[in-house]
């Protein structure tokens, strides 16, 4: 019997979610891209428990790149940091404008300059040169408040160390490949929440908020 999705390839496995026999090729490109699969799907699962090589060699290349920019951090500024690492892999620019790493680090050290600013008693807002990058770092800022007006004001001074790793590595990446956004690229891939329904989502309140080891 022919795949019904491909009409190309024979159709050998179940698909829970179609009711139907779907060819292995269909199955491991279209999942959950085209087909809803369900969590409990075996293909699914075995998937997730052994991705692909060339897969694993891009975590493992992504947690070599960020895993240095948490060292010397205490706990408490590395939770920071990927708290708003998180904020920045999300954000979308407003349409036709495009999210470079320069914003980033130009987002990131503004708003890092003005709570170290704020801490010598001096009110200045640093604003970036860019549009872009002022919408993003009023993002981060918000977060900022937030936290700080939930936890006190000593967390802007992790939250201004946590900004300038995040400045610092979205410079690096600039003098690597300008007008990219391959830092933000790397932080959605390390920082991603796990797909809907999946069985890592069901431990999200007790899991750790990245695949990224605290040291």
């Amino acid at each position: 019997m022919q795949c019904p999705l491909c009409n190309q390839r024979k159709a050998k496995r179940a698909c829970p979610a179609l009711g139907k026999q779907i060819c292995a090729v269909c199955c491991g490109t279209k999942r959950l891209v085209e087909i809803a699969c369900p969590p409990d799907c075996g293909y699914l699962s075995a998937a997730r428990a052994n991705p692909p090589a060339v897969v694993q060699r891009q975590r493992e290349m992504d947690r070599a790149l960020l895993l240095p920019l948490l060292q010397g951090l205490s706990e408490r500024q590395a939770r920071v940091f990927l708290m708003l690492a998180a904020v920045v892999s999300r954000h979308q620019p407003d349409a036709f404008q495009k999210l470079i790493d320069d914003d980033i680090a130009q987002a990131a050290g503004a708003l890092a300059s003005t709570l170290e600013t704020a801490a010598k008693g001096i009110v200045y807002e640093h604003r970036p040169a860019s549009l872009v990058g002022a919408r993003l770092m009023n993002e981060l800022k918000g977060v900022v408040d937030e936290v700080v007006k939930n936890a006190g004001p000593a967390l802007e001074r992790d939250a201004a160390t946590a900004l300038r790793r995040i400045e610092h590595a979205a410079k690096m990446m600039t003098t690597v490949k300008p007008d990219t956004n391959e830092f933000q690229q790397l932080l959605s891939r390390v920082l991603a929440p796990p797909p809907a329904g999946s069985a890592d989502e069901a431990d999200a309140d007790t899991a750790p908020p990245s695949s990224l080891i605290i040291p």
